[in-house]
């Protein structure tokens, strides 16, 4: 090669890298930065936007800038699941971190009645909280945050030194470290050195599951209210400790679009959020606009995006005195994309990002006055609207699972929340509540606005159109009783380390333990039993059955374990049956005798073998992640049953033999292809196949789920002429985007052992409607007449989904198929649906289904 055509090729190959690269002064606004304090681009050895940087590298650059800048104090608040730190940056003045405590501990009683009334706000702080990221592969935000992070510490300027005096800066760099991880290194080893943006690139596509979620493909911008993972519960700790006055969440959306800024749509905002927090949210938006302005960015606002749901990240602080703002940026999902708006690149989008975080601090500093006082008369509202109400506490119980009843208040207690033990029995809505396991929540303390979030039923809307779910009720989630009352009950105020937490004493037998199907944790004691090889029954009948502490009435469900006739002696069965009743909070029963005063005996037929589970859930293209995450948390975090995930393209080589139970989330399993037939021959050899929404229908297909689809059954679509701006509308509201509604069950069936009343709040998504089906006995799940609990669905959806099947049961040759309408494990939050799934895992196989084909139910007239 000659020398003119090597410089031609180095020349080419230095054009293109100075084509990726900016000066800090493309980003940065025009100050003179500490030369002691390292820059991004001399930590990293490339400028911010040439390379997504991993996680772990952006917490080690913000460690060094927290050891070199005395504004900024570094604190480690939670670990993600693969174990990475999460960190939270206090950045402010020299002079205020001397007093930190001093200002949170002040700016904190602005949320209490007596001494936030008597608060003079005009020397105090504002507390702003920028996050960034908390979707994986949305990564402008978190790259960003270096350089936002760089400016508060090395910038020499009067004006900056003005702003922190007067502000603390919580600045939380990535919020979904896993994804982030994730996401990172999928970009950067497909990058070219000379930059594609084809949107076919490999780059620009991320394989299943992609960046977004977290370890177990949640959707951790969901989580903010339900505290599923361990990022979003240092996240809210973090929040309740500090009392914000605005919150930010960065976000990215389709390569296509613009850039996004708060207020939303303002017809779908929560009604319990304030009219004064829109128009702080709109004052906001003003200094957003200014900044995108002058590097000429397009942008919009009160389109697309709503403030209804709390449980995300910019709407949970909107009921807590505090402006929640979502930036949403158009994605470059690599280093370069194509797109209707031109080519744009990464560091496009960062530079939006780092200025719309310099607009909200500029905001926040200008408005302080304005944010802090509203802080004040927020809480101030509330309490005076809480006096008004009618609605003087919130009773709840759940005598039979303590596990369940922990949770549900743990969630309270986190989100700062006053809870009590009652130290009476109660009588609410004409449902009497014992004073054992009874608590209640008064409604009369701080967080009025966030209780009546969490307990209010809502069936009205002045949309019908929602970004996300229309309810979230979470003593419904949990399937709780709870109801209101008039007049605030006695008792006393628990903490977490207050909460039931109950051991029971265990008595050696030397012919059976028994323990009922009730508690939340009895699938995980059920299986820590049997994978040490112990044989376990399910009694499908009730009994009573003499004991060591006298003669006990048991429920279907209830779990024999026979001490005769195992591998193990009894001595070694006694231990491992006081460790699973010590480990998860049950009580273990010593039966003394196998004959029963009532019902059926120990050695009737009526018990049915319980199989140790081996669960195969299928995953890959075309799956829904989060459903199938949210089986595999369940599975493996709260029952810990090991659960074999088995990519859709790797099925036709996976050995079924051994497998007891294969579990087909919604998605679309086309790429199955001919393995499609190895799963029927496996089924009908005597596997269970669980099925959730469209799998049922894949199912149904295949020859495997026999079931009727119920329609809408109108008489014409055709009713005159609509405006075709408001097709998206019509669609959008036809369509269930989540809501809880009541089905009723048939406690005799294995699917309904645990529950002990007839009556079950569920959560749909999506109008897969079924048919009841002729055979009566395979139905274990049927919405009500009137099945709406809470959410929106629209009249003729409504009229459809009532008394229509939400589970069905069907024989397949000698296995079974369980068809779910819906996903009983959603978001993780539904404690109160958990059993079925637990149930169709370890009793599915000793279902009868009859020998009638499930072909539809003819109406009795």
């Amino acid at each position: 090669m000659n020398r003119i055509a090597l410089f031609l090729i180095l020349f080419a190959f230095c054009c293109s890298l100075y084509a990726q690269k900016k000066d800090i002064a493309y980003y940065l606004p025009d100050n003179t930065y500490d030369s002691n304090i390292t820059s991004p681009e001399d930590y990293l050895e490339h400028q911010v936007g040439e390379w997504h940087v991993s996680h772990d590298q952006l917490v080690a650059y913000m460690k060094v800038l927290a050891e070199q800048s005395d504004r900024i104090s570094l604190e480690t608040y939670a670990r993600s699941y693969e174990n990475r730190p999460l960190v939270l940056l206090t950045i402010t003045s020299p002079a205020n971190h001397k007093k930190i405590d001093q200002i949170r501990e002040n700016h904190r009683k602005l949320s209490t009645s007596k001494a936030g009334a008597a608060m003079d706000t005009k020397a105090m702080p504002v507390i702003i909280y920028q996050g960034y990221s908390v979707h994986g592969n949305e990564a402008s935000g978190a790259n960003a945050a270096l350089l936002y992070t760089y400016h508060l510490a090395a910038a020499k300027s009067s004006q900056v030194d003005k702003i922190l005096e007067n502000t603390v800066v919580l600045l939380d760099p990535c919020f979904n470290p896993d994804g982030m991880h994730r996401f990172a290194g999928w970009v950067n080893m497909h990058k070219s050195y000379n930059l594609v943006g084809d949107n076919e690139s490999r780059e620009l596509n991320e394989v299943w599951p992609g960046g977004r979620t977290n370890h177990y493909w949640f959707d951790l911008n969901r989580d903010w209210l339900l505290l599923a993972h361990p990022e979003s519960r240092g996240r809210i700790r973090n929040f309740q400790k500090w009392k914000p006055n605005i919150l930010t969440d960065h976000h990215e959306m389709g390569s296509n679009s613009t850039f996004f800024f708060q207020p939303g749509i303002p017809s779908r905002t929560n009604p319990n959020t304030p009219a004064r927090n829109q128009e702080l949210t709109q004052a906001i938006a003003e200094y957003h606009a200014k900044e995108l302005d002058k590097i000429g960015s397009l942008y919009y606002t009160q389109e697309s995006f709503d403030d209804f749901y709390y449980g995300k990240g910019s709407t949970y602080p909107d009921v807590q005195a505090c402006v929640g703002i979502l930036f949403e940026q158009a994605s470059s999902r690599g280093h370069l994309h194509e797109s209707t708006n031109g080519e744009f690149d990464f560091a496009f989008a960062i530079r939006n990002q780092l200025k719309t975080s310099l607009s909200t601090l500029q905001a926040g500093y200008e408005l302080r006055k304005e944010l802090l006082d509203y802080q004040k008369s927020f809480y101030q509202n509330a309490l005076k609207e809480a006096d008004k109400d009618a609605k003087k506490a919130y009773v709840f119980s759940s005598q039979y699972d303590p596990a369940r009843l922990r949770h549900f208040i743990e969630i309270l207690l986190q989100h700062d929340i006053e809870v009590y033990r009652a130290n009476q029995s109660i009588k609410a809505e004409d449902l009497l509540f014992s004073k054992e396991g009874t608590y209640f929540v008064p409604t009369d303390q701080a967080q009025y606005k966030l209780i009546k979030g969490i307990f209010e039923k809502q069936t009205t809307f002045r949309d019908s159109l929602f970004y996300d779910v229309s309810a979230w009720t979470l003593p419904l989630a949990f399937n709780i009783p709870y109801a209101a009352t008039s007049s605030l009950p006695g008792g006393s105020k628990v903490s977490l380390k207050d909460l039931p937490d109950p051991s029971f004493e265990t008595l050696k037998s030397d012919y059976a333990y028994l323990f009922e199907w009730d508690n939340y944790y009895a699938p995980k004691a059920l299986y820590q039993l049997q994978k040490h090889g112990l044989r376990t029954k399910v009694a499908n009948q009730d009994f009573s059955a003499k004991t060591a502490t006298g003669l006990e009435a048991f429920r279907r469900g209830t779990i024999l374990i026979p001490v005769q006739n195992q591998l193990l002696t009894s001595e070694e069965i006694f231990k491992l049956v006081k460790k699973a009743s010590d480990d998860n909070g049950i009580r273990f029963y010593s039966a003394t005798s196998g004959l029963t005063p009532n019902g059926i005996d120990l050695g009737s037929p009526n018990f049915s073998k319980v199989k140790m589970p081996k669960v195969l859930l299928i995953v890959g293209e075309g799956v829904t992640s989060y459903d199938a995450g949210e089986v595999w948390h369940l599975m493996d975090q709260r029952y810990q049953i090991p659960i074999t995930l088995v990519d859709v393209l790797d099925f036709f080589q996976a050995d079924l033999e051994d497998y007891t139970v294969v579990v087909m989330v919604n998605g679309n399993y086309s790429k199955l292809g001919k393995s499609a037939e190895k799963l029927k021959t496996w089924v009908q050899s005597g596997g269970t196949l669980i099925t959730m929404r469209s799998a049922v229908n894949w199912a149904k297909g295949l020859g495997l789920a026999h079931f009727t689809p119920k329609t809408n059954k109108s008489s014409s679509n055709n009713k005159g002429r609509r405006p075709y701006s408001k097709l998206s509308a019509d669609r959008g509201a036809d369509f269930i985007g989540g809501a809880i509604f009541e089905v009723k069950l048939d406690l005799t069936h294995p699917l309904a052992y645990g529950f002990r009343d007839e009556t079950l709040p569920v959560f749909r998504k999506g109008t897969n409607f079924f048919e009841l089906p002729k055979n009566r006995y395979a139905a274990p799940a049927i919405y009500t007449a009137s099945p709406l609990l809470s959410g929106y669905i629209s009249k003729k959806n409504l009229k459809t989904l009532s008394n229509s099947a939400a589970i069905i049961t069907c024989r397949a040759g000698s296995g079974r198929v369980i068809c779910l309408s819906d996903n009983p494990n959603f978001r993780a939050f539904w404690y109160g649906t958990n059993k079925l799934f637990a149930n169709a895992i370890f009793f599915g196989n000793t279902i009868n289904t009859g020998s009638m084909e499930n072909v539809p139910m003819k109406k009795e007239k």
